[in-house]
């Protein structure tokens, strides 16, 4: 699937879970990701728990539930490759940051690669 148009062209709620080096879990409500142009997933997050829990573990699950009846979307396993702060990438790619902008709110962007994709229920539940 071409993540670039899908993320574009569909409306949705996505959720990206993350877990600490304890194996403590959270899941939190985020927009749907920013497809750079090698087809890496980036998402801008501020310094709060999924931030934090990506420090000691670079693993996530990124769940995308398409606007809609029914159970429509995907989820994707990443892997965290790099991070950035205060670049102008991470300004020109946040999107609350020209609603609501805010000069001292520290944001990351936090790029991923794409490990796994999978329907958001069905095929790819058998262990590997």
């Amino acid at each position: 699937m071409n993540l670039k148009t899908y993320f574009e062209e569909t409306k949705g709620m996505g959720v990206l879970s993350t877990a600490d080096g304890e194996g403590r879990v959270n899941a939190a409500v985020y927009a749907r990701p920013h497809v750079m142009d090698d087809g890496s997933l980036a998402f801008i997050m501020r310094d709060r728990l999924s931030h934090n829990n990506l420090q000691s573990t670079p693993r996530a699950a990124f769940l995308f539930r398409e606007e809609g009846p029914g159970y429509k979307g995907i989820r994707l396993h990443l892997t965290k490759t790099h991070e950035e702060s205060g670049t102008p990438l991470v300004k020109e790619l946040c999107r609350r940051c020209k609603i609501y902008d805010n000069p001292e709110a520290v944001r990351y962007l936090v790029i991923f690669k794409t490990d796994k994709e999978l329907p958001l229920i069905g095929a790819g539940e058998s262990p590997e």
